[in-house]
């Protein structure tokens, strides 16, 4: 039974789980175990079976089972409010923004509802007029984009994520707004839209241009008329430079985000989730969670068979968290029921490589990432299948690209994301998402100034076996991070257990672009880049990305922002000691969510 399952969790996940998951009295006091939190989660999800006739004790059991033995982890939201009050279950959204100061502020209330109950959105700003622009209403002169972020950042500074997280947002800007130079240097100020990721939106036709140095039209969207003309080369060589020295903006390619949305007829996709993997339409949202990888090898195999049956569940549970969520507003309801958007991932995929015996930055890693990946989406989309032939087709099925497709029914516009898995990859104790290890031996302070010293697991072990284990080299690992340099190691351990740090810009490209080749959504993924990266490393990882046909790319050189999620600072006894943020612990060093 799922009850006889013990809950292996280390120090470092139960510490995690106190400060954030785990229920409070009024007093603050913890009122729930590790063991009550999971069962609490799956038997709020497996309700949804007795909509459908189905038998949610059984159903309950198999969830339980699969959190408890880490196979499988939903995203914080639904960790934290299943079976609350609160029962928001949801890390995604985007709202809409529309040229009125109604619509403006309208977006602003809800965001704050959001961000209360746990949930991170996303704004495309593109539809605002320029500064400078006329306001017939007031004879006045509108201040644009940047100025009305400036708002709802300062709004999500005084919010707390049910107070145990703060706010994450995406601001999105297209590429053709007159505006785009001052969004571009929006970030340049110290402390100025700390509460924001923001990415450009480049269009197949601007990147074109940039490529071959031509101009291109800036447009105003109040009118739809060109107002004046930038050259393209220019602009891309701005955007690359004040990513190399900010960690922002990012940039998203529309165009191709467009050309894989699942419903056309809906509308074009204008925006994101916080961290970059989400498309979503106006006023959607989706829940995500992600496969631990690690716990589907046994003696260096893959175990496909388990591997099927824990993707099956996982889209059945996502699936369920539709029909049990309490949506923070009525419209999103709608959107995300007719839609009915998952996103099933992974994590822990570094790990799963070295357990292969297979180093990150070689062409067996891609073709293992897309073998993966290829073999979780089949599964997903024949339990997507299964579940609309029990329960019916999404409302928008018809028109959209699965019927174009060929398919007859599908229960799901979308079933997988690669989310960054920056808490949950803690309490699962392996690699967040498909990022390579940050270190091989580090300490982490992530609450309150609260010391998390963290050793890999893996590496110790193959330390042990192979007989050059010891205390002195732990520490002399823990002054870099990093094994690369350290001769007394064996070759072949220093091939397999490379950091984000040892492996060359084009490899992180190279794995974004071989999981995205199978996800419907997007792939979250960070290149890390050390502070001695120049403009021209950021200009080509940009051009690969767009080559190798990914919807998005960040990258993040090391100390470009004064505050970041991981730093890396000499501890009391000169060991290295990666210090945290204390409401972001762990995933992407770029200062992204962490859901």
């Amino acid at each position: 039974m799922a009850d006889e399952y013990s809950l292996s969790f280390s120090r470092n996940a139960r510490q995690i789980l106190e400060r954030r998951y785990l229920l409070k009295d009024v007093n603050g006091q913890i009122r729930e175990t590790p063991r009550s939190l999971l069962k609490r989660v799956a038997h709020a999800v497996a309700a949804a079976e007795t909509l459908y006739g189905q038998n949610a004790e059984e159903t309950a059991a198999d969830y339980f089972q699969a959190m408890a033995t880490l196979k499988f982890l939903p995203n914080s939201p639904t960790l934290m409010n299943a079976g609350t009050d609160i029962n928001q279950l949801s890390a995604c959204f985007v709202l809409p923004i529309a040229d009125s100061i109604e619509s403006i502020f309208s977006s602003l209330k809800n965001m704050a509802l959001i961000h209360q109950s746990g949930g991170g959105t996303g704004f495309s700003f593109s539809n605002l007029r320029p500064e400078g622009d006329i306001v017939r209403t007031t004879a006045g002169v509108a201040s644009g984009p940047v100025s009305f972020m400036r708002i709802f950042d300062t709004a999500t500074e005084v919010i707390k994520q049910g107070g145990r997280r703060r706010g994450a947002n995406m601001g999105i800007l297209r590429v053709d707004h007159p505006d785009i130079l001052k969004f571009i240097s929006s970030k340049e100020k110290d402390g100025y839209l700390t509460n924001f990721n923001i990415s450009v939106a480049l269009t197949d036709d601007f990147m074109q241009r940039a490529l071959a140095g031509e101009e291109y039209d800036l447009v105003n969207p109040r009118t739809g008329k060109a107002v004046k003309r930038f050259n393209a080369g220019k602009v891309f060589e701005l955007l690359v430079a004040a990513a190399c020295q900010e960690g922002d903006p990012g940039i998203v390619f529309i165009d191709r985000i467009n050309e894989a949305n699942p419903t056309p007829g809906l509308g074009d996709i204008e925006s994101t989730n916080p961290c970059g993997e989400q498309p979503l339409l106006p006023n959607e949202s989706c829940n995500l969670g992600s496969l631990n990888l690690v716990k589907f090898i046994n003696n260096g195999e893959v175990e496909w068979e388990e591997l099927e049956k824990s993707t099956r569940l996982a889209v059945r549970f996502l699936n369920n968290v539709i029909d049990v969520n309490k949506f923070p507003l009525p419209e999103i309801a709608k959107s995300t029921k007719a839609n009915r958007k998952i996103g099933l991932g992974v994590m822990g995929f570094a790990e799963f490589l070295i357990l292969l015996g297979i180093p990150y930055d070689s062409d067996q890693a891609l073709e293992m990432g897309e073998q993966v990946m290829r073999f979780i989406s089949n599964a997903a989309i024949a339990e997507s299948k299964k579940l609309a032939g029990e329960r019916g087709p999404f409302p928008n099925f018809p028109g959209s690209r699965w019927e174009q497709k060929g398919y007859r029914i599908m229960r799901n516009a979308t079933l997988t994301t690669v989310a960054p898995t920056g808490t949950i990859s803690i309490i699962a104790s392996t690699s967040s998402g498909i990022e390579p290890l940050f270190a091989i031996s580090y300490s982490r302070d992530v609450m309150d100034g609260t010391h998390l010293p963290e050793v890999n697991s893996l590496f110790a072990q193959t330390a042990r076996e192979n007989g050059f284990y010891s205390d002195k080299l732990m520490r002399e690992i823990a002054i870099s991070g990093s094994i690369r340099e350290i001769a007394e190691i064996p070759t072949p351990v220093r091939r397999l257990y490379v950091t984000a740090f040892d492996i060359e810009p084009k490899w992180h490209v190279k794995m974004q672009a071989a999981f995205q080749k199978y996800v419907d959504n997007a792939v979250s993924k960070t290149v890390n880049l050390p502070a001695s990266a120049t403009v021209n490393d950021v200009k080509e990882i940009f051009l690969l990305a767009y080559r190798l046909k990914c919807k998005g790319i960040t990258v993040y050189r090391y100390g470009s922002k004064k505050n970041q999620v991981l730093n890396i600072t000499p501890g009391p006894s000169g060991e290295r000691r990666i210090t945290a943020d204390a409401e972001f612990s762990g995933g992407c060093l770029a200062g992204e969510c962490p859901f």
